[in-house]
């Protein structure tokens, strides 16, 4: 598969109906591979610090989930054409996994928000079956990991938030043996409801971003990566000059 590389981070060209092609592959094939979504702020988290640029590059599939994957990629003139999103992405494994027989498990969030979002999944998609929900509030990893095992599920999604969720991944994947994993960060909390997402029509249009400092302006500072990210990226190949006609 093709991978794009921005300040030292790889990033599949990959689009939805790709990533879920492969995702089906990595299921058959019963290996314990994992997923990052890859946004400007991870990437930027990343120049400083080596240990999270390497578990990001270690995944097997890093998915284009920001908008500024998408304008860098077209100022390198790359192939990455459209964001894929880790909640579209998710409700989407879940379709397919309805369709195919995986079994899926929930990992993390607050108490009885996996629980409630396990519910509306599997209303929305007839036949999904989610043989198990655990909250992420534990201390040992053994105990749930152990209690994941007796699941067998071919899907394990892990909201914790990022990094946490990947480093989790990292270091229990081999014990849980579980073919896919997958972080998903705040989405169980937006398919319960309790986090609102953008309206499609600015989702379509890469908005999302402004949507949340509308509803969040505490976000900011966090948003100000973005600029920062592209500019390192047009210096880094001596096109500065493109960020100030794109903006």
């Amino acid at each position: 598969m093709k991978k794009e590389n921005y300040l030292g981070v790889d990033v599949c060209a990959i689009d939805m109906e790709k990533a879920l092609s492969e995702i089906d592959v990595i299921i058959k094939n019963r290996k314990p591979s994992f997923l990052v979504a890859i946004n400007p702020e991870k990437i930027m988290k990343a120049q400083k610090d080596e240990k999270l640029k390497e578990l990001i590059n270690s995944a097997d599939l890093q998915i284009p989930d920001g908008i500024g994957i998408v304008y860098a990629s077209k100022f390198k003139k790359g192939d990455i054409k459209k964001r894929v999103t880790g909640i579209d992405l998710m409700q989407n494994i879940c379709d397919m996994s309805a369709k195919k027989g995986y079994k899926v498990f929930l990992l993390g969030a607050k108490p009885g928000v996996a629980e409630e979002a396990s519910k509306i999944l599997m209303e929305r998609y007839a036949g999904l079956n989610i043989v198990g929900t655990r909250d992420g509030y534990f201390k040992e990893d053994e105990e749930v990991v152990n209690y994941i095992k007796t699941f067998s599920p071919d899907i394990l999604f892990i909201a914790m938030g990022s990094p946490k969720q990947e480093y989790w991944i990292k270091k229990n994947m081999n014990a849980l043996n579980i073919p896919f994993l997958m972080g998903v960060g705040g989405s169980y909390d937006v398919i319960c409801g309790n986090i609102k997402r953008a309206p499609k029509w600015m989702c379509s249009m890469g908005l999302e971003w402004l949507y949340r400092l509308i509803k969040e302006p505490w976000r900011i500072k966090r948003m100000s990566v973005l600029p920062k990210f592209l500019a390192k990226v047009a210096l880094e190949r001596g096109k500065w000059r493109k960020v100030f006609l794109f903006f």
